[in-house]
């Protein structure tokens, strides 16, 4: 069973900078992609992603530039370094994995985190 434990969300103004951590959990979690996703009003969407080994990366429009996912196996975590913020980044963030190693959009995430709140003041 694999757990995915997110923190480091808060309160940030405008232009300011956050790093969200995943501690993740289970016997195969470094052989999966990994991501991190924003509840919008409709759906979750993706933020970040990243594949098994850290070397393919991925990102939404919108934060390209701003934003790095990264990933250390050794210690099982993940994380998303933000920069730049601003207030449409708000919201609550969520870890998640997918058995692929290799981030699949045709595919949904096997497993979630319970999310952080991300607030961006202006």
């Amino acid at each position: 069973q694999v757990r995915l434990v997110e923190s480091g969300g808060g309160l940030v103004q405008a232009g300011g900078s956050l790093r969200l951590s995943c501690a993740a959990s289970g016997p195969t979690v470094g052989s999966y992609a990994m991501g991190w996703f924003r509840q919008a009003p409709l759906e979750r969407e993706l933020v970040a992603a990243i594949n098994w080994s850290g070397d393919r990366t991925s990102y939404t429009d919108s934060v390209k530039g701003r934003f790095t996912i990264s990933r250390d196996n050794a210690k099982n975590m993940m994380y998303l370094q933000m920069r730049s913020l601003k207030p449409e980044d708000s919201g609550v963030y969520y870890c998640a994995a997918q058995v692929t190693g290799d981030y699949d959009s045709n595919y949904g995430m096997d497993y979630w985190g319970r999310g952080t709140q991300v607030t961006v003041s202006s």
